[in-house]
């Protein structure tokens, strides 16, 4: 999954794509590199992060949806907490809302996915990106993780979601701290079979890989990201969420291509 931040105050590329053309290019150059999904977010979910009014998101995100999702080729996910936005992500092409919140900040929300037969990602936080590192305390993150995104996939299947139209995502980074991020990483096996659907993990270029390298920026994470998207692939995630797709996608195919090794050598 390629990240379309349409946003001009995102921590990873800072506004670069705050403009729809900027980021309908960006969105597609993810695509040439090997991205199977794109998704395009207009609100920056990074700790702090001031909330953005619905008509504003929408202003931001859905010309691009409907460029990048015109023809049917890649699915485009809409990254929101709010209904209205993903309503109108929907109307212009999108099939997957990526809820940042799990589907709990907005009630409409789940409805909405619901009757539209749309793909939903369920993802863990505690909050909102202006207090939630205050929430960040845990007895045992992993388990409880567990039980807080379990609650939310039943609420969803409860609402009418499909179950096979859902993703869970463990929040790397959100409400938690850089322990609690790397127990949660280690974790992967466990959380997938107890949730039963599949995993997108996003970590890339996040801060807590910073602090383990000593600090390194956020353009110094990308050896980072690429570790953890190969620990992710080989620990039972179906999606990682990153910025620089073209190194996770060789990364996802050297993967592919040692999976299917015979002891006659590699297979073709």
């Amino acid at each position: 999954m390629g990240v379309v931040n349409v946003t001009p105050d995102s921590f990873s590329d800072g506004g670069r794509f705050d403009a729809p053309a900027a980021a309908i290019a960006h969105g597609r150059a993810l695509v040439a590199d090997g991205a199977a999904i794109v998704d395009v977010g207009g609100e920056s979910t990074r700790p702090g992060a001031d909330a953005v009014p619905a008509a504003e998101e929408i202003r931001r995100t859905s010309e691009v949806v409907r460029e990048l999702a015109d023809g049917g080729a890649i699915p485009v996910s809409v990254d929101t907490t709010k209904a209205s936005v993903a309503a109108a992500a929907l109307e212009a092409g999108a099939t997957i809302v990526n809820d940042v919140s799990g589907a709990s900040a907005d009630p409409g929300m789940l409805p909405l996915v619901a009757d539209a037969d749309a793909m939903l990602v369920v993802m863990h936080t505690r909050g909102t990106p202006r207090t939630m590192r205050d929430l960040a305390q845990y007895d045992d993150v992993v388990r409880e993780v567990g039980d807080e995104l379990r609650a939310r996939l039943d609420a969803a299947v409860h609402a009418g979601v499909r179950p096979d139209a859902l993703l869970a995502d463990p929040g790397i980074g959100f409400a938690k701290t850089g322990a609690h991020n790397l127990a949660l990483l280690a974790a992967l096996p466990e959380l997938a079979e107890r949730l039963e659907v599949p995993l997108l993990v996003g970590a890339s270029r996040k801060s807590f890989l910073g602090h383990i390298l000593g600090d390194a920026g956020v353009a110094e994470r990308e050896d980072a990201t690429l570790a953890t998207t190969v620990w992710c692939f080989t620990r039972g995630a179906a999606v990682v969420r990153v910025h620089d797709v073209a190194a996770s996608a060789r990364a996802g195919q050297l993967l592919d291509a040692m999976e299917r090794a015979t002891d006659r050598g590699m297979a073709a």
